[in-house]
């Protein structure tokens, strides 16, 4: 998964696009610190310590990843595992992309 996390990071860094991952992993701020410097990992991140911890029970998640779309009025566009996950950002990125040039 993180291969492709930082593919898409790069790709969308100059677009209405943030990636926030929600880690389970065991041994707190510390280890995630280390793992996101390992991966390189430049995207913000949160520890949840366990798949049964808080974020996990809000958001009803049943398995990792778990990926979820909001758009940025915070309306969640897709739920899932795998899927057409991109296609969903990719419209609401030309989306957002659109009513800022309407804006202006």
């Amino acid at each position: 998964m993180i291969p492709h996390e930082k593919e898409l990071a790069a790709r969308w860094k100059d677009r209405p696009f943030a990636l926030v991952g929600i880690n389970s992993d065991q041994g707190g701020s510390e280890a995630l610190r280390k793992r996101l410097e390992e991966n390189g990992m430049t995207w913000r991140n949160a520890v949840e310590g366990s798949t049964s911890g808080p974020i996990a029970s809000e958001w009803n998640v049943r398995g990792w990843p778990t990926l979820v779309v909001i758009d940025g009025e915070g309306v969640i566009r897709w739920r899932g595992h795998g899927g057409p996950w991109e296609a969903v950002v990719e419209e609401w990125l030309k989306k957002a992309e659109e009513a800022a040039k309407a804006a202006k």
